[in-house]
């Protein structure tokens, strides 16, 4: 068995790999929130990290005060570069359309 080509073999199956999660990601439904001021801030800082049904899911356990604790934790222990006018956006949006 000839060792050529070995190295390309690998640095192809490798990547091959790579693909298998975009793959899977583009069969997911894709989440639609509540159209409301607010949604694009948070599609764009919100949907950078995680995916938004996060908050469908979640709006079943959290009410108002709790999402504010939400938006807190996301930037003070997760480090989400949001600044304090997207953060108010985003408790706000969060607070009247998924708000329990």
């Amino acid at each position: 068995m000839s060792l050529e080509g070995t190295p390309m073999r690998l640095i192809a199956f490798f990547a091959s790999l790579a693909l298998i999660p975009a793959l899977a990601r583009a069969e997911e439904p894709a989440v639609h929130l509540k159209q409301a001021p607010g949604q694009d801030v948070i599609e764009g800082h919100c949907a950078a990290c995680h995916s938004l049904d996060y908050i469908v899911m979640n709006s079943l356990f959290l009410d108002a005060a709790h999402w504010d604790a939400e938006v807190a934790k996301m930037i003070n222990a997760f480090g989400a570069p949001i600044d304090p006018a997207d953060a108010k956006t985003i408790g706000d949006y969060l607070k009247q359309n998924y708000g329990g």
